[in-house]
């Protein structure tokens, strides 16, 4: 079993044995621990979990998504991702009380309607807004203008690899209560090392290795962080691309660590498969800054999909 697979199960498995039972804002009611890792090695393969097929162009959507700074579901939707169209779904329901249309209508009028969307597909200054335009307030009745983390993030990582200020953070919180959820993975650090001469023969022109470290301060264990990995995995290495540098380490620093009660037969039926070899993933076309790219993952074998309701 490859390693990846086996500690996500390990903790699937920790989550029953040792959680404990808490309410949450869904009214869905969670089992739940508290401070757990993930850690995977970026030679060893991409991190796609095996033992469930994995929604990979929903993953990758979002992804991008993020990195344009886009906070409005209509790019999502257009693109076949539909993991946040609950968010702005719930939204408009509480907004219009009774008089609301119905999920399936809402999306469609907010793929042919462009005010509509512009409207209702807004979640508020979310993890795109903060990545790409965190607002830097004002001093004496002046705006200072907005902060590209991202951009920065690239131009320190190329000009100061040792600095132990490599950060960018979601976590705004003078806007918090304009968001329609607060960030769940809410920041993420990077850290670079010397390449050794092994890394070297194998990576010829590249003198860093750079690992990545998300924090997340609230872990849908089942559906959430399967797609929090790979994507962050995904994002380690086109830093690691848009720097001349070696993927590394990704490590994700884990708070409430939950799964939903709605969840619990899934994740027993996922703990009961074997594993099968990471797959690998050729980047190419990477415009990091327009938050575009594109991929193809090779070598990609899982078992069957397992559906679980997402609680929004």
């Amino acid at each position: 079993m490859n390693l990846l697979d086996k500690d996500y199960l390990e903790l699937l498995k920790d989550i029953m044995t040792n959680g404990v039972e808490k309410d949450d804002r869904t009214g869905t009611g969670t089992i739940s621990v508290f401070g757990r890792q993930i850690r995977h090695d970026m030679s060893k393969g991409f991190p796609l979990l095996t033992t469930k097929k994995m929604a990979v162009k929903t993953m990758m959507t979002e992804l991008k998504w993020f990195l344009k700074g886009d906070t409005n579901i209509k790019y999502l939707v257009d693109n076949g991702c539909n993991i946040w169209n609950g968010d702005a779904y719930k939204r408009y329901k509480e907004d219009k009380l009774g008089l609301a249309m119905g999920p399936d209508s809402f999306i469609q009028r907010i793929k042919t309607s462009p005010k509509f969307a512009e409207h209702w597909g807004e979640l508020g200054p979310i993890y795109g807004k903060q990545w790409r335009d965190w607002g830097h307030g004002v001093l004496e009745n002046k705006h200072l203008g907005q902060i590209d983390q991202i951009k920065n993030l690239i131009n320190d990582l190329k000009n100061n690899p040792d600095s132990r200020r490599l950060m960018v953070s979601a976590w705004n919180v003078g806007e918090l209560d304009q968001m329609t959820l607060p960030p769940c993975h809410y920041g993420f650090q990077v850290y670079t090392r010397p390449s050794t001469r092994d890394e070297k023969i194998v990576n010829p022109g590249k003198y860093h290795v750079l690992s990545l470290m998300w924090n997340q301060r609230s872990v849908d264990t089942f559906l959430g962080l399967p797609f929090n990995i790979a994507s962050y995995g995904t994002l380690l290495m086109l830093l690691a691309e848009e720097c001349n540098m070696i993927p590394g380490e990704l490590i994700g620093n884990l708070g409430d660590t939950h799964l939903y009660k709605n969840h619990i037969d899934q994740a027993n039926e996922q703990c009961g498969r074997q594993s099968y070899n990471l797959p690998t993933i050729e980047l190419s076309n990477v415009n990091l800054l327009d938050g575009e790219f594109d991929y193809e993952i090779n070598g990609y074998e899982s078992h069957s999909s397992i559906k679980a309701p997402l609680s929004n």
